[in-house]
C-alpha cells in the first residue's frame, strides 16, 4: 500500500512539474513600454494642495496589446518626490501602437516647499532632472511597470 501511494505522489509531482514548465512558456518577456511626459495642465485644488493633470504618451512596442484597468504614477523632480496620482481608467494599447493617458496628481504643500528650497540653490530651471515611474495595472500577471527620466528644457 505505501508503494502505491508513493508512486501516485511521484506521478502527480511529475505532472505538476511538466504543467509548470509549460505555463512558463506562455509568459513571454515583453519589451518595455515607452512613456513620455508630454504635458502638465493645472486642475482645481483644495486648501494647500496643488493638483495637476499629467499627460503621458504610452508606446507599446510589443506584438500583443496591453489591457489596463488602472494607472499609478509618481513624479520626482531634482531627485525629490513631488507628485503622485492614481486613475481607475481602463483601456487597451494595441500592438505597435500608442495612446495618450491623463493622470491627475496631487502635490502637497510640503513637497512644494521642499522643491522651492532646492530651487533656491540652482541658477536656472533649465536642465532640471525629473523622473516619472508607475504602472499600468492589468491583473495578477498583466501589470506593466514603467520609468522615464529626463530634464526639463525651457523654451528659448
Amino acid at each position: 500500500m505505501p508503494t502505491r501511494l508513493y508512486r501516485s505522489l511521484r506521478n502527480a509531482t511529475g505532472l505538476l512539474l511538466v504543467l509548470t514548465l509549460s505555463a512558463c512558456a506562455l509568459f513571454q518577456g515583453r519589451d518595455p513600454v515607452t512613456i513620455n511626459v508630454i504635458g502638465i495642465d493645472p486642475l482645481p485644488g483644495q486648501d494647500l494642495e496643488v493638483r495637476m493633470a499629467v499627460k503621458l504618451r504610452v508606446q507599446n512596442p510589443n506584438e500583443t496589446p496591453i489591457d489596463y484597468n488602472g494607472l499609478a504614477l509618481n513624479l520626482e523632480v531634482n531627485g525629490q518626490p513631488l507628485a503622485s496620482g492614481v486613475s481607475n481608467q481602463q483601456g487597451r494599447i494595441e500592438r505597435f501602437s500608442e495612446d495618450v493617458l491623463v493622470v491627475p496628481v496631487s502635490i502637497t504643500a510640503f513637497s512644494v516647499l521642499r522643491q522651492a528650497l532646492g530651487l533656491s540653490r540652482m541658477d536656472s530651471l533649465d536642465g532640471m532632472p525629473y523622473e516619472v515611474y508607475g504602472k499600468l495595472a492589468g491583473g495578477a500577471f498583466g501589470s506593466v511597470r514603467f520609468r522615464d527620466r529626463g530634464t526639463f528644457e525651457l523654451p528659448r
